[in-house]
């Protein structure tokens, strides 16, 4: 990692140039479609555009708004890796810098509007310029952890047809490994000091591109990304997710679960391969006009973590119950945060006692959120409502959330079912649109007028939700879902395994692993 951060040091020198001043004018649509309209859509109160681009539409309205002067040149990205480094982008520069990456993209990778691009890197600020200049171009960003192995990138690109990988150093010898065996792959895009045959280098392009782009006009429900979700059995399935579905459909979230506003400083310590990430690091925050703040710790560690609270002016933070179960253990009392006012957690549930000691020892609510991959936010406990210690709150807006028996009907308040939202009379806009080749799975995640999501869990007569368990076998440890087939394949693929069979067990610090 010396020679990574190395490169750090050096890139920033032309990655934070003052923006220039050649403006995209945003398509017809985003001439009139203002910033609060995306909240009346959310709410069903509009109907939904036919045409929407998170980039041309919020970013660049963004952007101009600092332009004009009726928005202060705050930053929209902050980061810093600990060792010296920082990154601040305004809207005004993340608008030119991402016009720069979707002329890399769409000329020297050569690739059109619809190509799906497997995005695996770190937290690092390519990460957020390559998401925004896919949404530019119309191309189908796929994030991937960079826990993935060889294989699972193999299984990866196959199935989604990918044409082109934009990856780090690190992962660079996985996806060569691999690289021969996938025949739509045509471009392998490096993010790294080093250059690699066969390998475009994202900073030598990126230094000569242009910074005029033209956004492409997307349809509000033309696919943006596709997210790998584990399941009971097989490998894991295509979440797709449309323009509008991830664009929009967190304006909500934003406002009333993560409280943000354009003056906050947003930190959310999920994984850029998981949804997560675009919930609290790209979409609500960035609706909001809030400011992204990102600290690239290759691994998490309570004592920097905890110094990170105490030296910037952070407002709101975001992390999985097991980072707060593991903070607990510390003195908080002999931490005074600069800014810290709101804090949020799921992915997996909350301890009440883990709740009780952040409270007792920080003065602090934590507000927890449940939601999927496919759908979003379902559930939460928002500011201003009472939060009853174990619970998942209250069902959000635009959702109806009831639970259900085996046949579709609502089950009375304090009997378990499962989780579901009621549908109207089309699909909500805020769904997922399908599990990509797989018909039989998306439609198995209806049951007559509701959309099951897997999980069980009551409803008390106040309306707040309780989890109870996932109505699969599917496990979920320190915020991830974890598919026993793939374990078990794992396993078996060892000369001293004949059968394996995986099954959850509870961690004091990471749930149920």
């Amino acid at each position: 990692m010396k020679i990574f951060f190395h490169y750090q040091i050096f890139r920033f020198s032309w990655f934070i140039k003052p923006a220039g001043r050649h403006f995209h004018r945003n398509h017809q649509l985003g001439a009139h479609l203002a910033l609060a309209d995306l909240e009346a859509i959310n709410r069903c109160e509009m109907s939904l555009p036919k045409n929407f681009n998170f980039a041309g539409d919020v970013i660049d309205q963004w952007s101009q708004k600092e332009k004009t002067g009726e928005r202060p040149a705050n930053p929209a990205l902050w980061w810093v890796n600990g060792q010296g480094d920082e990154v601040k982008w305004s809207f005004r520069d993340l608008s030119t810098l991402s016009r720069k990456a979707a002329n890399v993209l769409t000329k020297p990778c050569n690739l059109q509007r619809g190509d799906r691009v497997a995005v695996i890197l770190p937290r690092i600020p390519e990460w957020w310029l390559i998401n925004v200049a896919c949404m530019r171009t119309g191309l189908v960003f796929m994030p991937g952890t960079t826990q993935l192995t060889a294989k699972d990138i193999l299984y990866r690109l196959k199935v989604s047809k990918a044409k082109c990988i934009v990856a780090s150093e690190e992962m660079a010898q996985a996806v060569e490994s691999i690289a021969s065996e996938c025949p739509n792959l045509k471009t392998k895009l490096l993010v790294s000091p080093q250059s690699h045959h066969g390998w475009l280098n994202f900073q030598d392009l990126f230094q000569s591109a242009s910074e005029e782009h033209s956004c492409v006009e997307t349809g509000s429900q033309e696919p943006m990304a596709i997210y790998f979700t584990s399941g009971t059995t097989g490998s894991p399935k295509m979440a797709q997710h449309s323009q509008s579905s991830l664009g929009i459909g967190y304006a909500l979230c934003g406002r009333y679960w993560l409280d943000l506003k354009s003056s906050d400083i947003m930190w959310n310590m999920s994984d850029t391969g998981w949804i997560k990430a675009a919930i609290g690091s790209v979409f609500s925050s960035w609706l909001r006009g809030a400011c992204v703040f990102v600290h690239q710790m290759v691994q998490f560690d309570t004592n920097t973590f905890l110094d990170t609270l105490t030296t910037y002016p952070i407002t709101t933070l975001c992390s999985a119950p097991t980072v707060y179960r593991m903070l607990v253990q510390k003195d908080l009392k002999r931490y005074k945060f600069k800014k810290l006012r709101h804090c949020l957690t799921g992915g997996e549930p909350l301890n009440p006692e883990v709740l009780e000691q952040w409270k007792m020892q920080t003065g602090l609510e934590l507000y927890e959120g449940y939601g999927q991959t496919e759908v979003g936010i379902i559930c939460a406990n928002q500011k201003g409502q009472e939060i009853k210690p174990g619970s998942m709150g209250k069902g959000v807006l635009p959702y109806d959330v009831q639970i259900i028996d085996e046949n579709g009907n609502i089950l009375p308040s304090g009997t378990e079912g499962e989780i579901a939202l009621r549908l109207k009379s089309t699909r909500p806009f805020c769904f997922f649109s399908e599990y990509v080749d797989n018909p039989e799975k998306t439609a198995a995640t209806m049951r007559g007028d509701f959309y099951v999501t897997g999980d069980r869990g009551v409803m008390d007569s106040d309306g707040y939700f309780w989890f109870v368990g996932r109505a699969d076998d599917v496990i979920i440890s320190s915020g991830y879902r974890i598919g026993p087939f793939e374990v078990e394949s794992a396993l078996i693929e060892h000369p001293a395994v004949v059968e394996s069979a995986v099954v959850s067990s509870p961690d004091p610090i990471r749930g149920e692993g």
